[in-house]
């Protein structure tokens, strides 16, 4: 008798520890793509504070937070959170950003490996590193984020395949070096409507106007492969902002970055954020610049 309490209450402990995390392969996944909200500025301070609170969160397969993910949800919610788009999939996220090396590396790159038995150079698993070797990942194996240790593990390290870095490495710019890394161009003029929104629209427009070389705060609209599309820019002129394109090479592709702006003091584009933000692009959030 006391051994069928013992194994009931046995039975019981299991089912109710793993009732507490979710199953980490569901039969029905969620595939559609939560995109993140924006809440931090780009840089090592916001990743080190996402990193932090986020370990130990469950593995759940298709799952891209802000509770649960699969590995290469969690580097695209990371990079989401502070306004960075990045692709969805590892194998796609190993194909963009900057390629480096191992000895590149630096807080915040991304590692890729090929995690298959047989090992054919495929990307099926992405962690982002943290220095020293360690990265954080969400772990298909232990079903939660850790961290883990390229130099002390030789599973990763003979798995690891490609490293890319998608953070601006801004803080590398200083006053004697004077040539910024990406190209600065002055507003543009907007591309002329189709007829049908120009029938809708008044019929005096003000163009753009000339961007001023003053103050370092913007609001950042978005990032962009290419140019954004001219009817976005626009809508933003048409609204009464100015705008300027910060233009960089990532890899082989060309990414701009829309700033409305600029702005003196902080405080003055922080007035204006609500209203980008309701008329212009809800993510919108404020960028320092120098």
């Amino acid at each position: 008798m006391q051994n069928i309490i013992y194994l009931f209450t046995l039975s019981l402990f299991i089912f109710l520890f793993s009732a507490c995390k979710p199953d980490s392969h569901p039969k029905n996944p969620n595939y559609e793509i939560i995109k993140p909200k924006v809440k931090y500025t780009p840089g090592k301070k916001s990743l080190d504070k996402m990193v932090k609170e986020l370990q130990g969160s469950p593995y759940v397969w298709a799952e891209e937070g802000p509770n649960n993910f699969d590995c290469s949800g969690f580097t695209y919610y990371l990079y989401g959170s502070m306004g960075i788009e990045i692709p969805r999939v590892a194998r796609e996220q190993a194909k963009q950003g900057k390629k480096i090396s191992v000895n590149e590396l630096v807080y915040g790159d991304l590692i890729f490996f090929d995690t298959e038995r047989s090992r054919r150079g495929r990307i099926t698993h992405v962690g982002m590193y943290l220095g020293n070797g360690w990265f954080t990942h969400a772990s298909t194996t232990k079903h939660e984020i850790i961290y883990s240790n390229l130099n002390t593990s030789p599973y990763y390290k003979k798995r690891l395949r490609i490293c890319r870095r998608y953070l601006p490495q801004t803080e590398t710019i200083t006053a004697k070096n004077r040539i910024k890394p990406w190209k600065v161009t002055k507003t543009q003029e907007v591309q002329k409507p189709q007829q049908t929104v120009r029938q809708e629209l008044p019929t005096k427009q003000k163009r753009p106007v000339a961007q001023k070389e003053e103050g370092n705060f913007y609001v950042q609209v978005g990032s962009f492969s290419g140019k954004p599309h001219h009817t976005l820019l626009y809508n933003i002129t048409s609204k009464g902002y100015r705008y300027r394109l910060i233009q960089f090479p990532i890899g082989k592709k060309q990414v701009s970055k829309l700033l409305i702006g600029p702005y003196t003091h902080r405080a003055e584009a922080k007035a204006v954020l609500p209203k980008i933000k309701k008329q212009i692009q809800k993510a919108a959030f404020i960028a320092e610049i120098r």
